[in-house]
């Protein structure tokens, strides 16, 4: 009985580690501002929307834009309050704080080849 509860509980144990695990260095260079670091995971194109203004992006064009916006809004926290994942791709919800102003931060990913990558980023004002 504990067996068969244990070998139902593994995968979903699993697939939130997972999910969790992607998100561990996004997190970390978007709380570092560093948009040069954070490209390493973006797609060959993707989509970033940044203060309700989206493009559709080569990945140079996305980091540049980026770079932009943590200068202008130089993160003091990011913090991701919710995770999810479907087949082959996850998406996580957070909040990044900078100076007076909070921030919702919105990432899909998606399985490319072996590893997942940005496919769109979207950070708006808390409303």
């Amino acid at each position: 009985m504990i067996s068969a509860f244990l070998l139902l509980s593994a995968p979903s144990v699993l697939a939130a580690d997972d999910s969790y695990d992607v998100f561990i260095p996004i997190s970390k260079y978007i709380a570092a501002g560093d948009a040069e670091s954070l490209s390493a995971w973006f797609a060959d194109n993707l989509e970033i929307s940044l203060l309700s203004s989206t493009s559709n992006s080569s990945k140079s064009q996305a980091t540049q834009i980026l770079k932009f916006f943590f200068e202008k809004h130089k993160p003091r926290s990011f913090s991701i309050n919710h995770t999810a994942a479907g087949q082959n791709s996850k998406y996580a919800l957070g909040s990044l704080s900078s100076g007076g102003e909070s921030f919702m931060v919105t990432i899909f990913v998606s399985m490319c080849g072996q590893s997942y990558k940005i496919q769109q980023l979207k950070i708006d004002y808390v409303r």
